[in-house]
């Protein structure tokens, strides 16, 4: 009893129930085997020129082919070396040909006009400075230098002795200009202090000559006042005496 099969309904005929469940069951795993999935999950795919970069490979034979060459010559000059006592190919033995030889010949000759132009005008266009001037301009500067400075120029070069008795020269020159200096400024106060008097003399005498004017005036006023009082005076005493 315990091996009979138990379906999981309720059934009158568990031999058929199990027959119908194992047949569902293997129609359930032929259709899980034969199911496609949603979602594709294969690699993507693959290209062979991005695997094998048959130009990449070229260029590098053909590099390695360059080195080879370059090595079979230098083993080759190098065992001729050996063999023999060497050669010196100082020279070229060979002329060099240029397809634009004319044309950077013209160029060339073009410059070179030009430069000789240019030359030409430099040399004959007349200078706008004249560095003679300068020069006669310097020299007189450092003469008017020479005569307001109070060492000579170039002092410091000169031997010791001669500097110190051109210096002592020099302080009594300065001492000297100085004193002139001072007499000059002396004379100058003392000529303006007499311009001063002689022009505050010149207006009091002004003043005493019209003080002078005007008394003169009164006293001639005075003196024809005295003589015309005399004379009336003297008329009445006349016609006295005629009477």
């Amino acid at each position: 009893m315990h091996r009979s099969y138990r379906p999981m309904n309720p059934a009158q005929s568990r031999i058929l129930q199990k027959k119908w469940d194992q047949a569902y069951y293997e129609e359930h795993r032929r259709r899980v085997a034969s199911v496609r999935p949603q979602i594709d999950t294969r690699p993507p795919q693959t290209y062979m020129h991005l695997h094998l970069k048959l130009k990449k490979l070229q260029i590098e034979e053909e590099r390695l082919a360059v080195i080879e060459r370059d090595n079979r010559i230098l083993l080759e000059k190098m065992s001729s070396i050996m063999r023999t006592t060497g050669k010196d190919y100082s020279q070229n033995s060979y002329d060099r040909k240029s397809l634009n030889r004319q044309q950077r010949l013209r160029e060339l000759l073009r410059i070179a006009k030009e430069n000789q132009d240019i030359l030409k005008r430099i040399t004959t266009s007349k200078p706008k400075y004249d560095h003679q001037q300068w020069e006669r301009d310097w020299q007189h500067n450092l003469e008017i230098m020479d005569q307001i400075s109070a060492y000579p120029h170039d002092w410091w070069k000169q031997n010791p002795e001669k500097s110190g008795s051109e210096s002592s020269e020099a302080r009594g020159r300065e001492k000297t200009s100085s004193s002139q200096r001072e007499k000059s400024n002396l004379s100058q106060r003392e000529k303006s202090n007499l311009s001063q008097r002689e022009k505050s003399n010149v207006s009091s005498g002004s003043r005493s000559e019209r003080d002078g004017t005007k008394k003169t005036k009164g006293n001639n006023k005075t003196a024809d006042e005295k003589t015309e009082g005399e004379n009336t005076e003297s008329k009445p005493s006349e016609e006295s005496q005629e009477k």
